[in-house]
This record gives structure tokens, C-alpha cells and sequence, in this order.
């Protein structure tokens, strides 16, 4: 059994031998050229079987490889009674075909659990390749454009033109906001693309949701929280008016009915008057403050060395800063760092802040030796980003959230504009403006670009 292969090849190698051993003594030796003739056909015959023979093991390794190439896993191999070793060779081949089927399986599972995951997601999903067209586009996603499958985003400018626009220029990591008015509905959708390669071909992943009602909410509290604050500043005007001017009022009239008018009378009437004036102003200043934070200027970019940009808000702090004998410094990392933006208008927002550290530091009873740093470096996605940073009393938790709406003020003579008219600066320059503070360690305002 172990020697059938070798047996069988010997027996063709002795049969060829024989084959034309005969043929050529039949042909030289006898002259008899017709058995001859046969004897060498035969011979003939038996190496081409001989060749057969031995070439079925490359055909079956050339089977196996095409079943390889072409995922073709269901291809069966056989020893044709060739012996242990082409059955060890079957054996082998069947056991990396069934790996093969087995990792195919596994793989078809895998897709399919994630295709069910994504279909079930409720944040809607679109990818597709470079060139716009659409591999994938989940349930969520149909439902929220109201629209079917669809093979191209630029089947998408039938619901919005901006939105198939977004997804064709947006680089990665980018997000936009586009709005879609509907006859019956109105969305507002953000919209981030996130771009990858996948086997060399660039591929794109969009998830779009709809922020409507939360923006809507956001704008609701917005508005209930200014309109407090508008009335309590409003009202702690007018109440003292109105209450003066109707005292100056029955005052005068009591007066005019006799005739006369005394020298306390007259002082009541001047200091009622001069409590009008006084509030008055104070309203007007109010209205002023509103207008400065609504009529910002349109930023007017240009490239500014970071470096200079803050040594230059030190340097119009110097009075202030001297008087109070604060340490004040400057870093820049790397130190050719620079940005993009408004000079006049990060001048006022930064000096803004550094008066805000300023006075924070002044009234703080605690601190021996008062601290502002002023530090512009990079971030991991190689932004600009600048802080400042004092070692003041530090912020309130509860005070935190409210620092930056319009006209919310913990100070006597504060306007209550001046974080928010520098938040929306930063809006302005495509960036934002956040705080970290601790009580009793200090505040850092973060600006990214």
C-alpha cells in the first residue's frame, strides 16, 4: 500500500522500457515494421499515461490554488487509490479549504451583524467612495431624508443642494450645518464626514443628524435668559424713575395749590430729579452695552505672529499691572507660532480676559503674589491654541455656566457683555472660547483657533 505510487510508476517505466525495446528488435532485428510500428505507438501510449499519472498531483495543487484565488471553497479532492501519501496531500488540502469556508463564514457573519448594527443605529449613516457613489446608506438615514436607496450623492440635491455640496467637499473631521425648509418640516442638520482608505480606494463616512429641536431648546432658555436679565436691568431703572418722578410730581403739585414752595421741598425736588438723571444714564449705558455686543465688526483676517499678538496686550497692560505688582509672562510654543484672525479684535478680547484676572486677583485676599501667563502653543490636531490663566480666587462651579450669557454679572459696576461679547469673537473667527477654573486655585480661559 505505502509503495502503490512507486509500483505504479515502476510498472509504466518497465512497460515503456519493454515497449521499445520490443519495437526496436522488431524493427531492426526482424525487419517486421507493422508489429513495430504498434510496439512504439504503445510505448507511446504507456509514457503518456506515465506523464498523467505523475502530473495529477500539480493538477490537484492547481485546483487547490484556484479554489484559493477565486474563493471557490466547495471543490472536492481525490487519491484515486494512490496511495498514504496523496491521502495525507487530500487530507491537507480539505482541512485548508474547510479553514478557508470557515473564515468566509465567520467573515459573511460578521457583515451581516454589522450591517444589522448600523441599520439600527439611530444617528443616520452614508458611505460612499470618492468619486460620490453610495455604498451604504442605513435606515435611520432614509427615514430622516425621506428618500430610498439611492446610488449617487448627488441624488441627495433633491432634498437639499447645500447638503450634497457638504458631503462632496467636507475634508475629514469637517462638520457643517445645513438647514432644509420643507413644506411641512424645517431641518437643521449637522453634517461631519469622516474620509479613510480602504484596500488603496478613498472611501467616506457621513453621519447627519437632525439638531432642530435641540438647537430650538438651546434657543428658548437663551432667550428666557436674557429676557430675565434685560427686565431686571430694565426695571432696576425704571422702577426708581417712575417712583421719583411721581414724588417730584405730587410734590410740585402740592406746591403749585399753595403757592409756595419750600427750601427742603425745592432739595427734594432737585435730588428726585438728579435720581432720574443718574438712572437714566445708567439705562442709556445699558443700551449702549447691548448695541457694542450686537454690532460686532466683521473679523478682517490676516496672519498674526502669536509672539507679538500677546507681548503686546502685556505691554498695554503695563499700568495696571505695575500698580498692582503682578507677575505677568509670555510663552510661545513653537516660538514662530502663528494664527490667523483680527488683530483689534483679539487685542480687545484678550484684554478683556487679563482685566478680568486683573481684578479677580486685586480683590482676592489670599493671594501673596499675584499670576497671569499667557501661553499660545498647538494642539494634537496642530491648532492654535491660547490660554490665560491667573492664580485668582477661581469661579464657582454654578457661576461657570452662566458667565458667558449676555449681560450676567457678579460684579457692582460690571456690564455683564464682556465674556460673551469675547465668546462670540471667537465664534467669529471659526473657533471657541472655554473655561476651567477651581476655587481657591485660579481660572485658564482656552482659546482655539
Amino acid at each position: 500500500m505505502h509503495r502503490r505510487f512507486r509500483i505504479q510508476v515502476a510498472l509504466r517505466v518497465t512497460a515503456i522500457a519493454a515497449l521499445v525495446g520490443g519495437a526496436a528488435y522488431l524493427g531492426v532485428g526482424l525487419r517486421l515494421y507493422l508489429p513495430a510500428a504498434l510496439g512504439a505507438v504503445l510505448a507511446v501510449a504507456a509514457a503518456v499515461s506515465l506523464v498523467r499519472y505523475t502530473e495529477k498531483t500539480t493538477r490537484d495543487l492547481t485546483r487547490f490554488l484556484e479554489s484559493v484565488r477565486y474563493a471557490d471553497f466547495t471543490r472536492r479532492f481525490t487519491t484515486d487509490d494512490r496511495g498514504p501519501i496523496f491521502e495525507d496531500l487530500r487530507d491537507a488540502f480539505e482541512e485548508v479549504t474547510s479553514e478557508f469556508r470557515r473564515l468566509r463564514a465567520e467573515k459573511e457573519r460578521q457583515v451581516r451583524y454589522l450591517q444589522q448594527v448600523v441599520q439600527h443605529l439611530g444617528v443616520a449613516l452614508i458611505t460612499y467612495q470618492d468619486d460620490g457613489e453610495v455604498e451604504l446608506m442605513n435606515t435611520a438615514a432614509r427615514r430622516l431624508l425621506r428618500t430610498g436607496p439611492i446610488r449617487h450623492v448627488e441624488a441627495l440635491e433633491r432634498v437639499s443642494d447645500n447638503l450634497a455640496e457638504a458631503l462632496r467637499t467636507l475634508d475629514s473631521g469637517e462638520q457643517a450645518m445645513v438647514r432644509v425648509e420643507e413644506e411641512d418640516r424645517t431641518l437643521q442638520l449637522a453634517v461631519r464626514v469622516s474620509r479613510f482608505q480602504l484596500q488603496g480606494e478613498p472611501h467616506a463616512l457621513a453621519s447627519i443628524q437632525d439638531l432642530r429641536n435641540e438647537l430650538e431648546e438651546k434657543e428658548m432658555e437663551a432667550w428666557q435668559q436674557l429676557t430675565s436679565v434685560l427686565t431686571h436691568e430694565i426695571m432696576n431703572s425704571v422702577a426708581p424713575i417712575s417712583s421719583l418722578a411721581s414724588t417730584a410730581s405730587r410734590r410740585l403739585q402740592t406746591n403749585d395749590d399753595n403757592g409756595s414752595i419750600t427750601a427742603d421741598e425745592a432739595l427734594d425736588a432737585r435730588e428726585a430729579v438728579d435720581t432720574i438723571e443718574r438712572r437714566s444714564e445708567s439705562l442709556i449705558n445699558f443700551v449702549d452695552a447691548y448695541k457694542s455686543f450686537t454690532d460686532i465688526p466683521s473679523p478682517e483676517f490676516e496672519v498674526l505672529n502669536a509672539e507679538e499678538l500677546l507681548t503686546n496686550v502685556r505691554s498695554l497692560l503695563r499700568a495696571q499691572i505695575e500698580e498692582q505688582d503682578l507677575d505677568v509672562s509670555v510663552s510661545v510654543d513653537p516660538p514662530d507660532l502663528t494664527l490667523t484672525g483680527d488683530a483689534d479684535l483679539l487685542d480687545q478680547l484678550l484684554i478683556n480676559l487679563a482685566l478680568n484676572a486683573l481684578q479677580a486677583i486685586e480683590e482676592d485676599l489670599d493671594t501673596d503674589q499675584g499670576r497671569i501667563e499667557f501661553r499660545a502653543s498647538v494642539d494634537r490636531r496642530s491648532r492654535p491654541v491660547v490660554q490665560v490663566e491667573d492664580n485668582g480666587p477661581g469661579i464657582p462651579e454654578d457661576v461657570q455656566e452662566k458667565i458667558f450669557v449676555p449681560f450676567f454679572t457678579t460684579k457692582e459696576d460690571g456690564s455683564g457683555i464682556g465674556l460673551s461679547l469675547s465668546r462670540q469673537i471667537m465664534r467669529l473667527h471659526g473657533g471657541s472660547l472655554t473655561v476651567r477654573s477651581t476655587e481657591g486655585e485660579g481660572t485658564v480661559f482656552t482659546l482655539r483657533f
